[in-house]
């Protein structure tokens, strides 16, 4: 009788190990990234090109441009400028206000 019992045991705890194993949940994971595309500087909108020529920035020359649509937030403007051997990225919003 105790064998009995106990192969009824080991039979139940391998068919709540089965339906444990084939009860697995997929989770997708969806990441929406945010929109780059390079800008000539010379196209940068004038009061972005107005903000560059500010003494905050005169010495500074502008290197690269690219146009930036976050997934979340206002598109802005980040340019990556040069001083001899210095460099640095400022992000502008069209306005020539500068982005957080």
């Amino acid at each position: 009788m105790k064998k009995i019992a106990l192969s009824l045991m080991f039979v139940a705890f391998a068919g709540m190990l089965t339906v444990s194993a084939n009860h697995k949940q997929t989770v997708a994971q969806v990441q929406v990234q945010d929109e780059r595309k390079p800008v000539k500087v010379e196209e940068l909108p004038d009061a972005v090109k107005t903000t560059l020529a500010t003494d905050e920035y005169k010495e500074w020359t502008a290197d690269k441009a690219y146009w930036v649509k976050p997934a979340s937030g206002s598109e802005f403007y980040e340019i990556e400028l040069k001083k001899g051997d210095e460099a640095k990225t400022v992000k502008l919003d069209k306005d020539g206000k500068p982005v957080a």
